[in-house]
Parts: C-alpha cells; structure tokens; sequence
C-alpha cells in the first residue's frame, strides 16, 4: 500500500464530470448562443457544432441547465420510424432569466420581459403618449418595466432600449430624435442605464436604433436567420431606417451611425425632409406618406402605422390606395436597389408598412429591385417579410443577454 486513501464512492465521476466541463468550460457561451437560436435543438447537434466530444457536450449543457439557462430532456420521445435511442432534447427555460427590453416611437413607448430564444415573457399596454422630455419618458418605461419584474418575480439580466434615432458611439447619444420632439444629441444611454440603476435592476443598461435592433432579433429569431449578409429596411411609426448585419453582426459603423438609408433620395422633386434634402426615403415611404398619397388625414384613433397597414391589407382593391401603394413601392424599390448596388447583401428583409407592400404586391417590388440594381439583375436577391411581433423590443433584450451569451459564468456569478 502507498498510503493514500481508496477513492470514496462517486468521487471518480465527479472528478472526470469536473474535468470535462473545465476543458469545455470556453464552450458555455457558443453553446448557449446555439440554443439561444435555435440552431442546437439536441445534444446530438451541439456536439457536432461545437467541435467537442459527446461527454464534453453533456458537462456544458449540465453547467447551462445549473445555471438555470436550458432545459435538458434526457427521455425525449422517439420520432415515428426512427432507429436508437433519441439525443437528449436541449431548449431554452421556459421560467428563466430575462432581460427588460423597452422601445419608444413616435406614436408611444412599451417596456417587456424577454427570455432566451427572444420569447416575450411579459409586456406592458403599450403607452400612446411620449413627452419631449427623455428623462421622464424613460423614467416612466423602466417603472412599468421593473413593475413587470416584481410581478413575475424573475431574475433580470440587464436592460436594452430602443430608439428611433441614429445612436452615437462611444456616448450614447440619440442623434437625431426628429419624430420624439427630444434634444438632437440626447444622452439616452446615460439616462436609461440611470433610471434602471435608481429602479434597483441588476445588469448592464444598452441603447441603441430601432430597426438596427429589429435586425438582430430577425437574424437571430426571425426571417434573417441563416443569411450572412443581412439587409434589414423598415418604416415604423414614422420614417425609414436600415441596418445591416454581416456574419452575425451588426454593422454600425465607425460611430454606430452607418446605414441611415432613410436619407438616400428616390424622389429628387419630392417632399421636403428633415435632413434638408428633397425626396428622402424617410418622407416618400413611410405612413404618413402613403396616408397622405390616398388623402386620409391620420386620426388619433389609432398609431400611423396602423392605419397605413390596415388600408393596405383591407382595401388594396380600392384604386386610390393602390396606386398611392403602387407609388410607395416603386420608391422603395429604388432605394432598395442602390443599396443592392452597394451591399451586394444575400438577403434584405422589411419590416413595418414595407412588410404590408411587399405582401400586397409582391411581384412588383422584386421586379423594381431587379430591374434597377446590376446585382438584382444578374442573381435574384430575395426579399422577405419579418416574421417576428416586437422585434425591434426582441432586439433590444438581445443586447441585454449579449454579456451572458458571451461568458455565462462571469455574468451570473
């Protein structure tokens, strides 16, 4: 005998379960992020995407579910005909963290509660006044949001906000609020990541554009998924935006200010826009255009958008709201295919009123894009809807769930 004590029952398991997990200790957060999109719905899978062994990926996904990430099912059910025995089951927690999203537009603001997999736990009414004053508005979304929290009683991961204005880096700065009223350059940053300092939520606090946050939950959740050159284009409650994600990223420039596509000209005799030109996208496609095209004056019943997109998929046989949409369309068009010129993207998606024109007619607008972009011409690019409701409040939560993602660990310790 050398002296040392005999292994205690267990303790070897342990000690190998140990040693796995800290060789793939550096794979919690690729591997949350595969579940987090969908893309790893067994373990099976997880093993393959990850490069590691079959008992690696069971001490990751172990270490996920302890930290009440997942949700591993060890006796899924076989599939009809299938052979074997079925790979564990791996899904995001349906009572997990979440993190506080919040969205402000022209026509109001709406706080919510997303968990992994961009699932919306909890949202508010959405609030239909918006004061020129940022501070209080955001006061008063991150109250409702952090209301939310004390009701469902879930642990919060951080907080994202999105606004409809071009958001500077490194400051945080909303640029140019024009359709909130707000001081061009507000800190929104600074002031959101306040109040939910002041309210008592846990995590980091993020601010960012609407549409470039829209694009990041469609390329995550949505109708982006799978595509590496992602042009996103949509028209909200009022003017136009883009954004662009390349490999999984957003693109946002040198200082976050890159794909301001609301400005790129496609009327040069059209109406006057924010920016001192002529004939911008923001003021030739988005709904208070297209109300004013069919001569509706926007009531106070409903949101802009909603009206816009109500005659637009109710009264599309109506000739005056067809060629105010026809009108729409072929402004659209244009812009969409300089941008093609530029990008040369593998697939463009629209969100908003566009989303109600491209399912309206779809043919004509794909004809517009093919005909007036060289890459259109010579290799169809597809253009799709967005799939998922809220998803600029979804793409808001991503940037609170961006840390976790990245060391699961290090941002639940």
């Amino acid at each position: 005998m050398d002296g040392k004590a005999a292994p205690k029952a267990g303790e070897g398991t342990a000690t190998t379960t140990r040693t796995r997990l800290d060789r793939g200790r550096g794979a919690l957060g690729p591997a949350l992020e595969l579940v987090h999109t969908g893309r790893a719905p067994t373990r099976a899978v997880l093993t393959a995407e990850l490069g590691v062994t079959r008992a690696t990926a069971g001490a990751v996904a172990a270490e996920l579910e302890a930290l009440g990430l997942i949700r591993v099912d060890a006796h899924p059910g076989a599939a009809a005909g299938s052979q074997g025995r079925p790979s564990h089951r791996l899904e995001v927690a349906e009572n997990g963290p979440v993190a506080l999203a919040a969205q402000v537009h022209a026509d109001g603001w709406r706080a919510a509660l997303v968990g992994l997999g961009g699932r919306i736990v909890a949202t508010t009414p959405a609030c239909e006044i918006v004061d020129a004053d940022p501070t209080k508005v955001l006061g008063s979304v991150v109250d409702a949001g952090a209301a939310l929290l004390r009701e469902t009683g879930r642990r919060c991961v951080g907080a994202g906000l999105a606004v409809p204005s071009a958001v500077a880096e490194p400051a945080g700065l909303a640029l140019n609020p024009l359709h909130l009223a707000w001081p061009a350059g507000a800190p929104v940053r600074d002031i959101f990541a306040e109040r939910v300092r002041a309210a008592g939520i846990e995590g980091p606090a993020f601010a960012a554009n609407d549409v470039n946050l829209a694009a990041l939950a469609e390329h995550r959740h949505g109708a982006g998924r799978g595509a590496r050159d992602l042009l996103c284009v949509a028209t909200g409650h009022r003017g136009v935006g883009g954004a662009l994600v390349l490999d999984g990223r957003l693109h946002t420039g040198s200082s976050g200010l890159a794909l301001e596509v609301g400005h790129l000209t496609v009327n040069p005799e059209g109406r006057p826009c924010h920016c001192g030109s002529r004939g911008c996208l923001d003021v030739e496609a988005d709904p208070l255009a297209f109300l004013t095209a069919v001569g509706r004056d926007p009531g106070p019943e409903d949101s802009t958008l909603k009206q816009a997109d109500d005659l637009i998929r109710t009264q599309y046989a109506d000739p005056s709201v067809r060629t105010a949409a026809e009108t729409l369309i072929d402004r659209l068009g244009l812009g969409l295919a300089g941008l093609v010129n530029i990008l040369n993207p593998d697939r463009i998606i629209l969100g908003g009123m566009h989303r109600a024109l491209l399912e309206a007619d779809p043919d004509r607008l794909r004809a517009v894009v093919a005909d007036r972009s060289l890459w259109g011409q010579s290799g169809v690019v597809p253009i799709l809807a967005c799939t998922l409701d809220h998803n600029s409040l979804v793409g808001a939560a991503e940037l609170a769930w961006q840390p976790v993602i990245d060391d699961p660990l290090a941002a639940l310790a």
